[in-house]
């Protein structure tokens, strides 16, 4: 009989430690086997074997008759197991698929189904040589390249480098829907065969089919998906890419909490790969901390588009406050209404972009102040036009639009504050001509903009509405004119990275106007605060400047990257409950005399969701192990988040 330590892959495990089971047969680490858990059957990996337990074991129920996981991914649940304190079981299933079969099936093919470009690749720029040429030896790089210089294709070119030593890439993006783009990109230099797309978007069974198929592979192979694929199961990794690096997609919002920028950086690590962190805005924590270790920051200004004349793009910030700008509509100022209709009759795309999803934020009656709120959370309900009904984006709770007020019965229920759907029913109506399309998280399938991709690129939608995942990264050929609806929006929020995240998304709005493919382009920013020193920094494109005053703020008052964050979180259905329960921790946090900060105890930005309270204490240290410590000790019911992004 031989013993074996199995890391189990269920949320019904909540240990830290890898389980003890007995097999007939001798397995090898990394073997892929069905255990008992409780009264079911799970999937887990062989971690070692061990001696014979004092102890009664269970025996493994099958083992599937697969390549062991290479040693590499085995240091990777290893290290994730003790950087990101969390249930083994939770981690454990970043990597593996959600079942296996106990037969085996087809050899599964690459999920990129492309279609074969014969496009003869541009000429590399000077800038784009000097990248490449930099990036050696195997390490950590941060590419600082303005939008439309190149990044995408110093991925491709480092990829088939890659390739040709007979290791694999990853290249992962923010969000799902620029899978389509990247995709398209690369095969243009490789075959179908070599290129997989692996994200939640895909069946479940699409999903097993391409990890065994990476599983089982003897060559190289180029993964392109968003966080998860870096659990892919690669035996011999050369390059990842972290394209976008700033976003906040990138942090895992559930257990295990982990930041896909710092697993990326340590799976090159355990492979000896190269890694790059793209962004035309990069993090401000990222780029101060690379700047501090001595690792090579690569600058990329010049646009990469070949093109015979001169590009403009022209910023405009219009000061809302002004209603002589407003003589069309209350939202969407005339100077740009003007340039949408010229950039219509030029046959020219327009983007308009709105952080708000839905046609009313708040939904009020003006007689007595009853305002539609959320029973389980009291956020303000979300009207949404379509099917007159009002949504709590929080907890999904949904219900009928009245048709009179609640309290007082009067009729004239205001509609106040703009999202996507409202602003798209007014440009419809503007512009009966043009083809319109919006794009949000309330998307139907066949919708989604990773599904029409090839008709956004080419043009045949006029105008763009949407939220942020039409400021990342997209390629739009046609594109001439963008719209800022309200820069006001993130600016304010109470969050020590509220500024930044602003700074980015716009920077990035404009970005997608300044790649050069059309000779003049104009850019309208929306707001209530001309004045704004972010506002102004982003239309004169001062990237240093920002971040000069960003890091010099974020020193003052203690954040990253100067301290370390972990965020601690107790949800109790009554407010005192909750209230005693985060000042009964605060107070023995205190007694420790831990070498911390701790702020709060205070309410969550969203104190009330699901019929509970949420309160939270946020402890800053220099030393990340410490807080390591509090996370170990931490009350069964108590949630944390180390290193989060934002505090809200």
């Amino acid at each position: 009989m031989h013993y074996y330590l199995v890391s189990v892959a269920s949320n019904k495990f909540h240990g830290s430690e890898p389980l003890t089971y007995s097999s007939q047969e001798p397995l090898a680490p990394g073997s892929i086997v069905s255990v008992p858990l409780q009264r079911q059957s799970v999937l887990g990996i062989v971690i070692e074997s061990v001696p014979k337990p004092p102890f009664a074991t269970r025996p493994v129920l099958f083992h599937h008759k697969l390549p062991p996981l290479p040693s590499t991914t085995l240091q990777l649940l290893d290290w994730m197991r003790a950087y990101y304190p969390a249930p083994l079981g939770i981690t454990t299933q970043l990597f593996l698929p959600k079942s296996l079969p106990s037969r085996t099936t087809k050899q599964a093919s690459s999920s990129a189904s492309t279609t074969s470009h014969d496009t003869k690749p541009s000429i590399l720029t000077g800038e784009q040589q000097q990248v490449l040429e930099a990036m050696n030896p195997p390490g950590s790089y941060v590419l600082h390249g303005e939008t439309g210089s190149g990044k995408t294709r110093v991925y491709i070119e480092q990829a088939k480098r890659t390739a040709a030593a007979n290791k694999s890439s990853i290249i992962l993006t923010p969000e799902i829907s620029l899978t389509s783009q990247l995709l398209r990109s690369f095969s243009e230099a490789f075959t179908s065969s070599e290129l997989f797309v692996l994200h939640s978007g895909l069946t479940d069974a699409q999903r097993r089919l391409i990890w065994l198929a990476l599983l089982k592979s003897t060559r190289p192979r180029i993964v392109i998906g968003p966080r998860s694929a870096l659990f892919s199961p690669l035996s011999n990794i050369g390059f990842i890419a972290v394209d976008e690096s700033h976003e906040s997609a990138y942090k895992q919002e559930s257990m295990p909490f982990y930041y896909a920028p710092r697993v990326a950086s340590k799976l090159a690590s355990i492979h000896a790969a190269v890694v790059v962190f793209g962004s035309a805005t990069p993090s401000i924590a990222d780029y101060y901390l690379a700047l501090q270790k001595g690792r090579p920051i690569l600058r990329m200004k010049e646009r990469a588009i070949e093109r015979s004349q001169a590009h403009e793009t022209i910023t405009t910030i219009v000061d809302m406050r002004d209603r002589s700008k407003l003589t069309k509509n209350e939202h969407l100022s005339t100077p740009l209404l003007e340039a949408i209709d010229t950039a219509l009759q030029q046959k020219q795309q327009v983007l308009l972009f709105i952080n708000r999803r839905g046609t009313a934020r708040i939904v009020l009656c003006d007689t007595c102040g009853w305002q539609a709120l959320c029973p389980h959370c009291d956020l303000p309900l979300t009207y949404h036009h379509d099917n007159h009904s009002l949504r709590c984006h929080a907890c999904s709770f949904s219900m009928g639009a009245p048709t009179a007020c609640p309290e007082c019965s009067n009729t004239d229920i205001t509609l106040k504050s703009i999202g996507t759907k409202s602003i798209a029913a007014s440009i419809t109506k503007m512009f009966p001509n043009a083809t319109v399309a919006r794009f949000d998280t309330d998307n139907r399938k066949g919708e989604r903009l990773n599904e029409v991709y090839e008709r956004v690129h080419t043009g045949d939608i006029d105008i763009l509405i949407g939220t942020q995942m039409l400021a990342k990264g997209l390629d739009l050929p046609k594109l001439a004119v963008v719209g800022v609806v309200n820069a006001d929006t993130g600016l304010y929020l109470p969050d020590f990275t509220a500024q930044e995240r602003t700074y980015q998304l716009l920077h990035q709005l404009i970005g997608r106007v300044g790649r050069g493919h059309q000779a003049s382009a104009k850019v309208f920013i929306q707001t209530y605060t001309p004045d704004n020193p972010i506002i102004k920094a982003v239309a004169s494109q001062s990237w240093h400047t920002f971040y000069e005053t960003e890091i010099a703020e974020r020193k003052t008052y203690q954040f990253p990257p100067f301290y370390h964050l972990l965020k601690l979180s107790v949800s109790r259905a009554r407010l005192q409950t909750a209230i005693a329960a985060s000042e009964k921790l605060a107070a023995q946090l205190h007694e420790q005399k831990l070498p911390i900060l701790i702020e709060g105890p205070a309410p969550a930005f969203h104190e009330k969701s699901q019929n509970k309270f949420t309160w939270q204490l946020i402890v800053k240290s220099k030393t990340r192990d410490t807080l390591l410590q509090i996370i170990q000790q931490l009350p069964r019911d108590w949630s944390h988040d180390i290193d989060p992004i934002n505090l809200l």
